[in-house]
């Protein structure tokens, strides 16, 4: 989204990746390793966002319409729900 003008983004079928990739399998230290990783490559990339790049608009393939902005308050969002459910196990 930032370095495209309303890109259009693909359906990511999430269970469909979790039966492929076998995260059943996964070691938990290798990604609790890999997840840390990540999170801070993520936060590092939202704090590089300029003032004026925050409404940059993406579609996604259902053509709901978000910005830079939706999309990391519903990672955040997302993040949050799924660390309450792998708790609650």
């Amino acid at each position: 989204m930032l370095a495209e003008d309303n890109p259009l983004f693909q359906n990511w079928d999430q269970d469909e990746t979790a039966l492929v990739d076998r995260y059943d399998l996964q070691d938990p230290a290798i990604v609790i390793d890999e997840l840390q990783k990540a999170a801070s490559d993520y936060a590092d990339r939202y704090d590089a966002v300029e003032e004026a790049e925050w409404t940059r608009p993406g579609t996604r393939s259902n053509g709901s319409h978000f910005t830079v902005t939706s999309l990391g308050s519903y990672s955040l969002h997302d993040l949050i729900h799924h660390l309450s459910d792998v708790s609650s196990t």
